[in-house]
């Protein structure tokens, strides 16, 4: 019983995780992000869902590590 909840939570945060990183914008957008990395210096660049995006990879992230030594265990 423990195992297929367990199973359960994998999947939902396998696909969590997947579209967190799939949604993320780029790091490197060719020469205009060259370009308009030295202005994000200055200004800073947190603007839209990127912030948010980090947050829910990191926690889903986590969540998968856990999940996946607990059915490891299990």
């Amino acid at each position: 019983m423990l195992d297929i909840v367990l199973m359960v939570i994998h999947v939902i945060v396998c696909l969590v995780l997947i579209a967190s990183i799939l949604l993320q914008s780029g790091k490197a957008a060719g020469l205009s992000g060259s370009i308009a990395g030295g202005a994000e210096t200055f200004f800073g660049k947190k603007k839209g869902l990127d912030p948010l995006l980090t947050k829910v990879t990191t926690i889903s992230a986590i969540v998968f590590i856990i999940t996946s030594l607990a059915l490891a265990i299990v």
